[in-house]
């Protein structure tokens, strides 16, 4: 009788006390002119990322002019920004990194601005003092391979800048927090970068047909390439994740530390595989592994360890579905038989892992502490930072279909005048006469 007296007095006061806690007041969120912050940001996102990225389209495409002018919008933007605007936090300060990519992105807007006028003669000082200098260097000089290395270092800075200032308006990545704010910062866009190599080399249709356009050209297959990368990757990720022989050994170490081994075993043997030219499941094989890692690793908060497990899922559906692209869906040819169109299952690999890069990256511990504190939960925020995902996936390829319409193709990928080459070669020679001819 006592004993159940004492079972039915733990579960009032164990039913008492959740309902204490579900009633506890949640953390007060006052953001100082929350309104005027997120036009600011909005603003930046559109000036130095988008504008930036459509100029380096033109760019690469050859349209110089109208790159330049739009450098010159996104410059002037920049320096305004870096002299009389600021993310500040909620004591009013913003931190050390994003003033100085701030300042960096200026001043090399500044560059990439002056290396354009000086290709079309615009340059104002190189004209007055050394007239005979500027011009005349072509399309395919080394000023103007500079200014289109200029202007993709551009976006990679604005993206930069455009993911530090949230970080700098709410005070996140101070002490203890900055290494994991700078690892998944790093991870997340490299997720994110390579679901743009994926997209680019899946929708560029003489990088998607060099098998049928030039079957006996020496080449690597995407997958060698990606071996080699998660080679080099995994070498440094083991030997940076710990302190070989001078600290102990915790179970983060041991978890990235694992990583990075299974990451350079797994590469060397992707790039054994692919080999002249022949596909490989290695690098999606390892994408599995990384995500069920991932998935599995327990965080301090539940919300945290559900969003990894999401993220998780999201790369380990990256893996499976490279490996059924590769395997089954194309038998180990680069393209689809027998006219190398694109299938729509293609871009489901590449956009799983821009989906898992914006879930890691928003997958800190300071920012979920955040959404919990709010009185969110893990299915809400996960669906909005997927929205995420899928408006940058739209922007790839919004990107990349537009400069195939610069360049004369089609969505299909064929020349729109009707031309059709043979191979790569015959596209080349071609545009050689022609620039003779001119």
């Amino acid at each position: 009788m006592i004993h159940n007296k004492s079972v039915l007095l733990a579960l009032v006061v164990s039913a008492y006390a959740m309902e204490m806690d579900s009633d506890s007041p949640r953390v007060e969120f006052h953001p100082v002119n929350p309104g005027s912050k997120t036009f600011h940001w909005i603003l930046t996102l559109f000036i130095l990322l988008i504008i930036p990225s459509i100029s380096t389209i033109f760019a690469i495409a050859n349209k110089l002019s109208w790159s330049l002018l739009l450098h010159f919008i996104a410059a002037g933007y920049s320096i305004f920004d870096t002299l009389f605007l600021r993310f500040p936090d909620g004591d009013n300060h913003e931190n050390r990194t994003s003033r100085g990519t701030s300042w960096f992105l200026t001043v090399l807007l500044g560059v990439t601005v002056f290396i354009g006028t000086l290709i079309n003669g615009t340059n104002l000082i190189i004209n007055k003092f050394y007239p005979n200098y500027g011009g005349g260097n072509g399309e395919y000089g080394k000023m103007t391979k500079l200014y289109k290395s200029l202007s993709v270092i551009v976006v990679l800075t604005g993206w930069v800048r455009v993911c530090m200032a949230p970080v700098a308006l709410f005070g996140f990545c101070y002490g203890r927090h900055t290494g994991q704010c700078i690892a998944h910062g790093i991870m997340g866009s490299a997720f994110i970068g390579y679901s743009f190599v994926l997209s680019l080399v899946l929708v560029v249709p003489w990088i998607r047909k060099h098998q049928l356009l030039s079957p006996n050209t020496p080449t690597q297959s995407q997958e060698f390439y990606d071996s080699t990368v998660m080679m080099v990757w995994g070498i440094v990720n083991t030997f940076t994740e710990h302190r070989w022989g001078e600290e102990d050994w915790s179970m983060g170490d041991y978890q990235h530390t694992s990583m990075g081994i299974i990451w350079w075993a797994g590469g060397l043997l992707g790039m054994f595989l692919s080999r002249k030219n022949k596909r490989s499941f290695i690098p999606g094989l390892l994408l599995i592994f990384t995500g069920y890692s991932m998935s599995a690793h327990s965080q301090h908060l539940m919300i945290s360890t559900k969003v990894h497990a999401v993220f998780g899922i999201a790369l380990m559906s990256a893996g499976v579905s490279r490996i059924v692209e590769i395997s089954f869906l194309l038998a180990g040819k680069s393209c689809s038989l027998p006219n190398g169109e694109i299938l729509q299952f293609q871009y489901f690999p590449s956009f799983c892992l821009c989906l898992a890069g914006i879930l890691f990256m928003g997958a800190t511990e300071e920012q979920l502490q955040l959404v919990h504190d709010l009185g969110s939960d893990h299915s809400a925020y996960i669906l909005v930072v997927s929205s995420a995902a899928f408006m940058i996936f739209l922007w790839f390829q919004v990107l990349l279909w537009g400069y195939l319409k610069l360049v004369g193709y089609d969505e299909d990928g064929e020349l729109a005048t009707g031309i059709k080459y043979e191979s790569i070669q015959d596209f080349e020679m071609d545009e050689i006469e022609d620039n003779e001819t001119v």
